[in-house]
């Protein structure tokens, strides 16, 4: 759990920090979806070039980048497995049942290359910009819809709220985990259904205090007069500069080369 970088935020003085929010959050969703046109492993060199660039640029630790990957190894592992074993082609080798294919070994390498940069695209949304800007970004960005009752401010709030207290919920499990082991519980050994059954003690405290934080939560946020559905004055207001305009402009056109060339 101390591997979390789910929600994690960096709060360093660098050119990716100081960008506008509603450019880190319109470039990494412009990314994800740039990437799937991708048919070739030439085509992901500019992606990674540019996750380069920009780790250098944020002065991010490329351990903790890195470190986002740990989470989701079993779900790649699975997903290259299925690939590796449902695609037909060339026999590779067989084991039992199921063969694997040259085609299988070339269509998991290349899904795995792109989970893994879509992972790192996304680590370094939330690495450098805080949850307030990104509170404040999405706001901005879905506000046009609020005329259509769409309730922006409200999503939002709940998207910041739930990459706040992500880190928060995984170090309290950690803990509970940890007391628990000192009072005889043993969360590693038996099958899975002993493992799922040695769990309990470790959920039915960790749901306990979910629920006493986010009811304080909502008291302290009645208690500063937050009302659903009103318009909110701010501190520190986020504007769209010259800076951020060239740059997301820059993107764009990276994104579409990168269509059009394959």
């Amino acid at each position: 759990m101390n591997n979390l970088s789910i929600g994690q935020y960096l709060p360093f003085d660098t050119f990716i920090h100081r960008l506008d929010p509603r450019v880190k959050i319109i470039s990494s969703f412009l990314f994800i979806i740039t990437i799937f046109f991708v048919d070739n492993f030439i085509g992901y060199l500019p992606f990674i070039g540019l996750i380069v660039v920009m780790v250098k640029v944020g002065k991010i630790p490329v351990k903790s980048l890195l470190r986002s990957i740990k989470p989701l190894i079993y779900i790649l592992l699975i997903t290259g497995l299925i690939n590796l074993f449902t695609t037909p082609g060339k026999p590779l080798f067989s084991l039992g049942p199921f063969v694997a294919t040259i085609e299988g070994l070339y269509k998991t390498i290349f899904m795995l290359i792109r989970l893994i940069l879509i992972v790192l695209a996304t680590s370094l949304l939330t690495y450098t910009t805080s949850p307030m800007e990104l509170t404040f970004g999405l706001e901005k960005l879905f506000s046009p819809l609020k005329r259509f009752g769409f309730p922006a401010g409200e999503l939002a709030m709940m998207v910041s709220i739930s990459l706040r207290f992500i880190p928060t919920l995984f170090q309290e499990a950690e803990k509970i985990k940890l007391a628990q082991m000192a009072r005889g519980a043993d969360f590693e050994s038996g099958n899975i259904i002993n493992r799922a059954k040695n769990m309990i003690p470790l959920l039915v405290p960790l749901f306990i205090n979910a629920f006493n934080r986010s009811d304080d939560l909502a008291t302290a946020m009645e208690a500063r007069l937050y009302r659903v559905g009103r318009d909110r004055s701010r501190l520190n207001e986020i504007y769209m500069k010259k800076t951020d305009y060239i740059c997301l402009f820059a993107f764009i056109a990276f994104c579409l080369i990168i269509i059009f060339a394959n």
